[in-house]
């Protein structure tokens, strides 16, 4: 009966109502059944594709849509979901060409712009992304997919604001757009809008309490609040909802990590390469996370994968490199930087590493020229002194000129390198020392400077200045020309009289000790002690005293009950510490400021160090070209302190012995 739908007209209808209502199978085998009847009909070929992309079989489903574009070339439509499909299978130039042959049949297709658009982010093409975007737009003003992926785009081109603009525009039109919602909170996160961009993954999570994407990004940004254990809740949450995602277990490790939960961090990272064995960014993680629980070989291993992932990965060999450091692997650890180096020039990380590792085996010459990239690392930012005069490192003639020398890390470093103050002064400049405050009364004795101010002091004129630690580049010190006479600095008579009063009759050697340096150094957990360890030598016929300004409760308990001296309320700064020193025959201590406080005082000082130290120590040697009053005790490859105690009881026995001899 004419104007009656052909039976297989009816027939693919009800392979779409099947299609409609989720029932993919019967879809499927409706649309082949029409095939096998009608082998060239298009609209069989295009709705079996879609319904096979719809269950993931995306090269079945890539078959379909060949065919379908093979019986009707100029089908726009068939052309731009082929562009998608070649997108999921990240096949992208083959996508884009898609895409185009459907926008030239068709210039005001939408979908295919948008699509397009999409690709061309994926590729991080995002000037053409955006003009894509912007084509779909000026076609269909209320867009919501394009909005939303064209503030995706802008945000890739960190333009920011106009990417928030896009996603209010989108949300203008449907404020309950879960992807506008989403996107335009990590918009917000990269611009450091936390707490906006927290209630923008809330207001998402409200209207849509399984959306996987807004747990995970709200897990980020609570991370980056430091919040961590709210983010490791929201990860928990996202992880339910999505347990083979391996990026989301590779971002809770670093929220792991950051915790020092490395065996945590560690677990995570190895499920993530158990769902993606080539996870770079999972494998860069779990050699840190090796790195920190000391597991050096397998982190090694690690960052040698990362480097076959990554060949042309800076970071990758700066890693290496500081595992090799920790293996005692220094020539290799340098080979490493320099590969960092080759592939990105400016690699502060790169240049770091270098100037460590070159300081620390005696190349002081090309180690304290890398050492200047010191000022560009975040961590230093707070340091950096940003003057309208030039800074000084050693060129031009300096006399009657007047040079602020300033302060820039820790205490031990000011005291160390203030030992250039009197080299400057000798070549004709008027000098002006700035140290903390603590610092001030001790520096005031110091020969060399005109004047002597804490941090904060209004400065006085100066024409030119140069950093404490960049001294040595500037003076040209080399391993055998290191200014070592001491002492340098000293007490006030005053001081000294005080603390003589204070610790009355010696009956005994006096020994001071400090098992502990600042908790907030990157490496206190390897240099500092535990109370308990450092007291193993104390049965010594010795007075021990306590150089610590305070201590807390438990220790000071234990101090008390085996009579060490504490004088924590009167060690007001470090005036009082070098006045107590000066009453002692000897400092004993981890690698912390009383070390270089002793050695500038000229007073004998033995220093525990870790098996792989601070540049300052250098290697393999007992002795210390910085101060010639120093003795050091190493770490041997164990990493240790339990081969180091010994040595230093037997070398206190001695000490006393002989101390007791000669008095």
């Amino acid at each position: 009966m004419s104007g009656q739908p052909s039976k297989l007209a009816l027939a693919l209808n009800r392979a779409i109502a099947s299609y409609q209502a989720g029932q993919f199978g019967e879809a499927e085998e409706i649309c082949r059944k029409i095939i096998a009847t009608k082998a060239n009909l298009f609209d069989a070929h295009h709705v079996l594709a879609v319904v096979q992309a719809s269950q993931g079989k995306n090269e079945q489903a890539l078959t379909s849509y060949n065919r379908a574009v093979a019986l009707q070339p100029n089908h726009a439509d068939a052309l731009s979901n082929r562009g998608n499909l070649l997108k999921e299978l990240r096949r992208f130039d083959e996508a884009l060409a898609s895409f185009n042959r459907a926008l030239d049949i068709k210039p005001a297709h939408t979908g295919a712009l948008n699509n397009r658009g999409v690709t061309l982010h994926v590729m991080q093409r995002f000037d053409e992304a955006l003009a894509s975007f912007d084509r779909a737009i000026a076609l269909k003003p209320d867009n919501i997919d394009a909005l939303t992926n064209r503030g995706n785009t802008l945000d890739g081109l960190k333009r920011h604001e106009e990417a928030l603009a896009s996603f209010d525009r989108a949300l203008a039109l449907q404020p309950n757009s879960l992807a506008a919602l989403v996107n335009r909170g990590n918009t917000l996160r990269e611009m450091k809008r936390l707490h906006e961009a927290l209630a923008g993954y809330d207001k998402a999570i409200a209207l849509a309490p399984n959306l996987v994407e807004a747990h995970d990004n709200r897990a980020v940004t609570l991370a980056g609040m430091k919040r961590y254990e709210e983010a490791l809740a929201s990860f928990a949450r996202a992880l339910a909802l999505r347990p083979g995602d391996p990026q989301m277990f590779n971002k809770r490790a670093v929220v792991f990590y950051e915790m020092k939960r490395f065996e945590e961090a560690l677990a995570d990272c190895d499920r993530a390469l158990a769902l993606a064995p080539d996870f770079a960014d999972a494998v860069y993680n779990r050699g840190n996370a090796l790195h920190d629980l000391r597991r050096y070989a397998e982190a090694l291993a690690c960052y040698e994968r990362l480097a076959s992932l990554r060949p042309n990965d800076a970071d990758a060999w700066n890693n290496r490199g500081k595992i090799l450091k920790e293996l005692d692997r220094y020539d290799e650890a340098l080979e490493c930087s320099a590969r960092a180096l080759a592939m990105a020039p400016d690699n502060i990380v790169a240049h770091c590493n270098e100037a460590s590792m070159r300081l620390l085996t005696g190349d002081f010459a090309r180690g304290f020229l890398e050492y200047e990239w010191r000022w560009k690392k975040a961590d230093m930012a707070p340091a950096l002194r940003q003057f309208p005069q030039p800074i000084w490192l050693g060129r031009g003639d300096i006399a009657g000129k007047t040079i602020l020398l300033h302060g820039e890390q820790g205490f031990g470093d000011a005291i160390q390198f203030c030992r250039y103050a009197p080299m400057v002064a000798a070549r004709g400049a008027r000098v002006i020392l700035e140290v903390r405050k603590s610092l001030v009364a001790l520096m005031a004795g110091l020969t060399g400077p005109a004047q002597v101010i804490g941090v904060g002091d209004p400065l006085p004129d100066f024409d030119i200045h140069c950093p404490l630690l960049s001294l040595p580049l500037a003076m040209g010190t080399l391993i055998d020309t290191v200014p070592a006479q001491v002492p340098y600095l000293s007490a006030s008579p005053q001081a000294a009289a005080e603390w003589d009063a204070r610790l009355g009759a010696k009956t005994r050697p006096r020994i001071g000790f400090a098992w502990a340096g600042n908790v907030n150094h990157e490496r206190d957990r390897d240099r500092s002690m535990r109370l308990e360890n450092f007291m193993r030598f104390m049965d010594v016929d010795a007075t021990f005293v306590s150089l610590h300004p305070e201590a807390n409760a438990a220790d000071a308990a234990a101090l008390d009950a085996r009579g060490v001296l504490q004088f924590g309320e009167h060690l007001k700064d470090f005036t009082d510490t070098a006045a107590l020193i000066g009453q002692l025959d000897l400092v004993v201590s981890v690698d912390t400021s009383v070390v270089h406080l002793a050695g500038a005082l000229g007073k004998p000082a033995w220093v525990l160090i870790t098996y792989v130290p601070d540049w300052r120590w250098l290697l393999r040697r007992e002795d210390s070209p910085w101060y010639p009053t120093l003795r050091l005790f190493r770490q041997d490859a164990a990493r240790t302190w339990d081969n180091v105690i010994p040595r230093v009881h037997a070398a206190l026995a001695e000490f006393v012995r002989k101390t007791q001899t000669s008095s």
